[in-house]
C-alpha cells in the first residue's frame, strides 16, 4: 500500500501566513502539520509516499521534507499545479500509485487516533474505497455521507445546503485503483473542481462497495487560524515534560512543559503548561498554557498564552498576547499604553507591530 499527501491549495483562510509558505508547514506544537500525516502513514506501515505539490511555494515543502529518509519514509514529489479539486489531485498520482491500493491524506489534517486500525484489512477486502467519518455540528461545511446499518456508504454529497446526516468526511481516504476510472467519469462541480465525493459516489453508482469508519476522538482540519490554535491545544494536552534548557533562580514552572536546548528561562519568569518552548530562546516573563514558542525567540518582560509563535521572533510588550498566531520573524513592541491589556493577533512572516 502506498500513501499520498496533498499539500497544494492556496491557504486563503490562513493569510497572511500563507503569503510566504504553504499552510502544511505551519507548526503545531513546534512541528509542521504535514509531519503528523507522515507519522500516521509510517506508523501504519506505509513508507512509500507521494507528496502532491501545488503552486504556493512547493520548493518549501521539498526543502522541509527532502527525500523523507530523516522521517523514516521514501518521498516522491508529484506536481499538481493549480488546485482543481481533490479528485484531480488523486488523478495526478495515478502513475505513482500504479495498481496498488493507497491512502490519500490531506496534509492539513490531524487525527488523534492515527490510521493504523482503518488501514488493516483493506487490501484483502472487497471494498473499492473506505472513508472516515465524524459527527459534526454543521455538516454543511463538509462532504456528507449517508450510511446504512452495516456502515456501508449509500450516498455522498459535497457541502449540501440541506444535509441528510451529520456525518462529515474526515480528510483521509483509502482507495483501490478503480478510483481512477471513477474520476475519469465525473465532471467538474459548480466550484469548477473535480470533487472526491463525486468520484466515490461514482464507485457506488457502478455497484462497487464503499465502507466507512466512525472516528472516535478528535480530528482537526487546520484550515483557519482558530483551527490551528485548537489543534495546538489538543496536541499539547498529550505533552510530556522534557526540560533541556537553563532555568535561572526564582522561576516557577507548573504543569507539563518542554524546553529546548540552549534556551534560557530568566529569573522571575513563570511557565505554565502544557506548553513547549524551542531551542535557543530567551524567556523573561510569563508563558501560559497551550502556547508553542518556536526556536530563536525572545520574550522580553512580556506575557503570552494560548498562542503559536513560529520562531525567530521578538515579543516585548506590556499587553498580554493571547490566542494569537505569529509568523516567522515577527516582532511585537510596545509604543504607548493606549490600549487595554490582552491582544489577539494573526501576523505574517517578517511583520512588525507596535502596540
Amino acid at each position: 500500500m502506498k500513501g499520498i499527501i496533498l499539500s497544494g491549495g492556496h491557504g486563503t483562510r490562513l493569510r497572511p501566513l500563507t503569503h510566504t509558505g504553504p499552510k502544511q508547514l505551519i507548526p503545531i506544537a513546534n512541528k509542521p502539520v504535514i509531519y503528523y500525516a507522515i507519522d500516521d502513514l509510517r506508523q501504519a506501515g506505509i513508507t512509500d509516499i507521494g507528496i502532491i505539490l501545488g503552486t504556493n511555494m512547493p520548493n518549501k515543502i521539498k526543502d522541509a521534507l527532502g527525500d523523507g529518509s530523516e522521517l523514516g519514509v521514501n518521498i516522491t514529489y508529484i506536481m499538481q499545479g493549480e488546485p482543481k479539486g481533490l479528485a484531480h489531485a488523486a488523478k495526478t498520482a495515478q502513475d505513482f500509485v500504479g495498481d496498488e491500493s493507497f491512502v490519500m491524506y490531506l496534509g492539513d489534517n490531524i487525527l488523534k487516533s492515527g490510521i493504523q486500525e482503518f488501514v488493516e484489512g483493506f487490501d484483502d477486502s472487497d471494498f473499492s474505497a473506505r472513508i472516515l467519518l465524524q459527527a459534526v455540528e454543521d455538516p454543511r461545511q463538509f462532504g456528507v455521507a449517508e450510511v446504512n446499518e452495516k456502515e456501508e456508504v449509500i450516498r455522498l454529497v459535497e457541502k449540501p445546503e440541506h444535509p441528510k446526516s451529520n456525518l462529515a468526511l474526515v480528510g483521509i481516504y483509502l482507495f483501490k485503483e478503480n478510483i481512477f476510472c471513477a474520476i475519469d467519469k465525473i465532471k467538474p462541480s459548480w466550484r469548477d473542481e473535480l470533487e472526491i465525493t463525486d468520484a466515490i459516489q461514482q464507485l457506488i453508482d457502478d455497484d462497487l462497495n464503499v465502507d466507512s469508519f466512525i472516528v472516535e476522538g478528535w480530528w482537526k482540519d487546520t484550515g483557519k487560524p482558530e483551527d490551528v490554535l485548537d489543534a495546538n491545544q489538543l496536541i499539547l494536552e498529550t505533552l510530556k515534560t522534557d526540560i533541556k534548557g537553563k532555568i535561572e533562580d526564582n522561576v516557577k514552572i507548573k504543569g507539563r512543559v518542554q524546553i529546548g536546548e540552549n534556551t534560557v528561562i530568566k529569573e522571575g519568569s513563570v511557565i505554565k503548561g502544557p506548553c513547549i518552548i524551542g531551542e535557543n530562546c530567551e524567556i523573561k516573563g510569563y508563558v501560559g498554557p497551550y502556547t508553542s514558542i518556536g526556536d530563536n525567540t525572545q520574550l522580553i518582560e512580556s506575557e503570552i498564552d494560548s498562542s503559536i509563535v513560529i520562531g525567530n521572533s521578538v515579543i516585548q510588550s506590556d499587553k498580554r498576547i493571547t490566542e494569537s498566531l505569529l509568523g516567522l520573524n515577527s516582532k511585537i513592541v510596545t509604543d504607548k499604553d493606549t490600549y487595554p491589556k490582552g491582544r489577539s493577533l494573526v501576523m505574517g512572516e517578517n511583520s512588525v507591530i507596535k502596540l
